[in-house]
């Protein structure tokens, strides 16, 4: 895969928050769809039930109704033509009434083409009736067949209500069968969903845990180039992101480590001339400052190895501390080895340290010798040549390179530039120090 390629994976890969709110979101328009589905579906259901009892079961009812008040209404007609009683035309008036009023009401619920029919033939019947007891004849009434078409009316009413009933009820089945089916499914397709969901987060999740683990194994055991090879784009990739770059900083450390002076803890050569190389990199201007302890030798001799290494030791101590102070968490203090050290500080710094350094250690050293040497200022011992010679108290020289923009383009060219300013303070007796080729005695 390019390079050229990566840039987009990364815009295109969700973080685990997203995934866990895009599956949510999923979740929960599936279930809520399912929800509205199902209470859609019994609201449905309810409203067909109300208008089945309000409407099918009541004109069924009223046509059941309506035919026994019509067989009502000829029994006392019937009467009325052999008895000729008045009692029976108020009878008839009462059922009558009733009819109408049964009607009336059916009406008002579904007035179609055979309702008007059955309100017609009615009519017709009700007419006959009312000529015949104004006749007050004895033969039998002729509204028999007007009665009969009424009551034909009737079944027929109440036979269409039941097969329209019918078919209602088959459709809120359906919908009801189709409802159920739905929301079980979506349901479903939302269980499924957060099944797959969380199955595919513990695995990605616990595999990247895995080669997390198996890499903090592999750093633990040097390998500090370990790749967990985990995309990034989510939080898991970002970790992974952080865990490359603490292997590639631990291995500096160890680095570091490896380089540092076992007495003084300070970095060594390696770091000195990473740092120096990225200050030359960056242009900016900065001060060099090599230390360098004179007559260490003669002090070693007459003191012995042990006493010499705890005043390097406390030497490097003092250098550090006070290039912290003076020069801030920027700054840099190198050991060179032996008695020689090196500070980095910037560029307008350098001639204030060098003074503040200079004159610490002098008032520092004088505790390191004994009475009677700091009496004579100077102890006896035998120079690298095996000549015997006096050696004053121990001091420091510090050269200083300052570096500009383009004036140098190495480190070993910074080193050498100090080692010429340096060969021309030890011609000067004491601690002092010298800024490129321009010497500031103590």
């Amino acid at each position: 895969m390019s390079d050229s390629t990566k840039p987009l994976q990364t815009r295109t890969r969700f973080t685990l928050i997203q995934k866990l709110i895009v599956s949510y979101v999923a979740m929960l328009f599936l279930t809520t769809t399912a929800l509205a589905f199902s209470v859609m579906g019994l609201y449905s259901l309810n409203r067909t039930a109300k208008e089945i009892a309000k409407t099918d079961l009541f004109i069924i009812d009223s046509a059941n109704r309506l035919r026994e008040s019509m067989l009502a209404q000829e029994r006392i007609a019937g009467k009325y033509a052999i008895l000729k009683s008045d009692e029976f035309k108020l009878l008839y008036s009462q059922r009558q009434s009733e009819f109408l009023a049964i009607l009336g009401e059916i009406g008002q619920r579904d007035n179609n083409g055979l309702f008007r029919s059955l309100v017609a033939r009615y009519d017709a019947y009700r007419k006959e009736i009312e000529r015949a007891f104004a006749a007050s004849t004895t033969e039998p009434l002729p509204a028999k067949k007007e009665a009969d078409a009424v009551v034909s009316l009737i079944e027929d009413l109440s036979s269409s209500r039941q097969k329209l009933l019918g078919k209602k009820l088959a459709e809120a089945d359906r919908r009801e069968a189709d409802t159920v089916k739905l929301t079980l499914f979506l349901a479903f397709s939302g269980f499924i969903l957060a099944v797959t969901v969380a199955a595919l987060n513990v695995h990605s999740i616990s595999t990247s845990i895995r080669k997390l683990k198996k890499g903090m194994h592999r750093i633990a055991e040097g390998d500090f180039d370990y790749d967990p090879q985990i995309p990034i784009g989510d939080e898991i990739g970002a970790l992974a992101e952080d865990f490359s770059r603490m292997g590639k900083k631990l291995k500096e450390l160890e680095q570091i480590s490896l380089d540092a002076s076992p007495l003084t803890r300070l970095p060594g050569n390696i770091a000195i001339e990473r740092v120096l190389n990225k200050l030359l990199q960056s242009g900016e201007p900065f001060a060099v400052c090599y230390a360098d302890l004179d007559n260490f030798k003669a002090y070693n001799d007459r003191y012995g190895y042990i006493k010499a290494s705890e005043v390097i030791k406390l030497t490097a101590e003092l250098i550090h501390d006070t290039v912290r102070e003076l020069a801030g968490g920027n700054a840099f203090v190198g050991h060179v080895g032996g008695d020689d050290f090196v500070m980095v500080v910037a560029a307008e710094r350098g001639g204030s340290l060098c003074e503040a350094v200079i004159k610490r250690f002098d008032d520092f050293i004088r505790n390191h010798y004994s009475a009677e040497d700091l009496a004579r200022g100077a102890i006896e011992g035998v120079d690298r040549y095996g000549v015997s010679r006096t050696f004053p108290i121990m001091s420091i020289s510090v050269a200083v390179v300052i570096s500009q923009q383009g004036e140098f383009t190495s480190a070993v060219q910074i080193a050498k530039a100090a080692a010429d300013i340096k060969d021309l303070l030890k011609k000067s007796p004491g601690s002092n120090y010298l800024i490129n080729r321009r010497r500031n005695p103590r």
